[in-house]
């Protein structure tokens, strides 16, 4: 494995643009040279004077300024790029963009200008999508426990694909499809393969919540029945093996496996499937120095092993699919945080900011570790080991866990977390009534909001009395 963060595509270089230069350029100038410590964040990134840094052209203490903290910022080129990177590597495959990992209405137009497909997990998801102008034909409807609203919804508005993900959904979808129409659908299998960064997230194996397994024969049970359904449209097989895979061996063991039931099913029922959904769950890299999956030496892999295959089981070659979620909206995000304390106790030194669980989750969850910046001042302190929590009334509400920062770090200084665009505000909840923050887009210079923060009227106007 490489010991070096590589951009899983091609980024734009680390320049600032002409109105970013125009913006800051009587405050602050480039000083540093290439700092690997950025090998993480957005590609726009560019070491400002006195400590600052500016993503799309914005100084991150003025998007603190304008906006507040705790806030998200995200950077549109570097989402664009990133979805360009996907098209280019899998030039004959359809990119959907994983709703999941984080969704607005802006996000939904970026992804639909860029080309990309869009993969949603609930009737929410998938509202907000087409009420924005996304082709619901270009959507699919993902889920192990889909609501009769979510199947209402995707019915209604005409999504292109929805994937069965239990025996007892082939029934309930069959009868709700109007009559006289046909839904195209997929049946998710699980293969049987161990993939991802936690047992929370590995979802190829049989002793979790999704799909039909491979190995007990219901996937092939319930292609049976699906295809004895006039009001369905099996289309493909699909599967998701887990989140942060970093390894090319999973998804080409997939391939194979998958293959090999469509072969049988060819032989059994003479149908021949057309497409194949490999899902996403492509690692990035959290701080300097971690693995990331090379994408463009996936798809090349991907697309020899399902020729080869193929070949091999006399099938035609499938479209190939695939949903990158994190990969896309992770890099490109960087979370704001203001200091309000900090605490010397027990050997260790507690940093505690304005945000914590309630909008990240991910670290008391999976133990995901991050790279804290201190931003907006330059300290001549030597580092030291710290722990940056966060403001919830849980023991385990740590951000991030023995990172140096400044010996001298202290309230009202600025931390910025990059790789915080996926599964951050997503997965955000209300604990302690904190409010969500925001989200803040950023390119050519400037900033605007896509997402405000919620307020304490937001929480009284929900509250509908004693």
């Amino acid at each position: 494995m490489t010991t070096l963060h590589v951009p899983p595509f091609p980024a734009p270089a680390r320049t600032s643009s002409p109105a970013a230069a125009s913006t800051s350029a009587a405050t602050a100038t480039a000083t540093a040279p290439p700092d690997e410590t950025l090998s993480v964040w957005p590609a726009s990134t560019t070491p400002l004077a006195h400590g600052d840094l500016a993503v799309g052209g914005v100084p991150l203490t003025e998007v603190a300024e304008r906006f507040g903290t705790p806030a998200y910022l995200l950077d549109e080129g570097d989402v664009r790029a990133r979805c360009r990177g996907y098209l280019h590597a899998f030039e004959d495959a359809e990119v959907l963009y994983a709703a999941k990992a984080f969704l607005c209405r802006a996000m939904a137009h970026w992804i639909a200008e860029e080309g990309l497909g869009l993969d949603v997990c609930s009737a929410g998801e998938l509202e907000l999508a087409v009420t924005t102008g996304f082709p619901a034909d270009r959507i699919v409807l993902h889920g192990n426990a889909k609501s009769p609203d979510d199947l209402r919804a995707a019915l209604r508005l005409g999504v292109g694909r929805i994937v069965i993900d239990s025996a007892s959904e082939i029934a309930r979808l069959a009868a709700a499809v109007p009559q006289g129409s046909r839904q195209k659908v997929m049946v998710r299998v699980v293969p049987g393969i161990m993939a991802g960064a936690h047992a929370k997230i590995r979802t190829g194996t049989d002793d979790q919540k999704f799909g039909l397994s491979l190995t007990d024969g219901s996937a092939q049970h319930a292609i049976t029945r699906i295809l004895g359904q006039p009001a369905l449209d099996l289309v493909g097989l699909h599967c998701h093996l887990g989140s942060q895979i970093t390894a090319e061996k999973p998804f080409l063991c997939a391939v194979r496996r998958l293959v090999g039931l469509m072969a049988r099913i060819k032989d059994q029922h003479g149908v021949t499937l057309p497409e194949l959904d490999l899902g996403g769950g492509h690692g990035i890299a959290y701080r300097p120095g971690e693995d990331a999956l090379d994408i463009a030496s996936l798809a090349r892999k991907v697309r020899a092993e399902l020729v080869e295959s193929c070949a091999a089981a006399g099938l035609t070659v499938p479209r190939l699919i695939v949903e990158p979620g994190r990969a896309i909206a992770g890099p490109a995000g960087v979370a704001l945080y203001r200091v309000l304390a900090v605490k010397r106790t027990g050997g260790q030194i507690f940093v505690a900011v304005d945000g914590g669980m309630s909008d990240n989750p991910r670290p008391a969850l999976y133990g995901v570790r991050y790279a804290p910046r201190l931003i907006g001042r330059r300290s001549a302190a030597g580092p030291q080991p710290m722990t940056v929590v966060g403001r919830h009334c849980e023991a385990g509400d740590v951000l991030a866990s023995d990172v140096p920062l400044p010996d001298d770090v202290r309230p009202g200084d600025l931390l910025a977390v990059p790789v915080a665009g996926a599964y951050h505000l997503s997965m955000a909840s209300g604990y302690n009534l904190v409010g969500r923050p925001p989200v803040v887009a950023v390119a050519g210079g400037h900033a605007r909001l896509l997402v405000r923060r919620e307020s304490l009227e937001d929480y009284r106007s929900r509250d509908v009395g004693l």
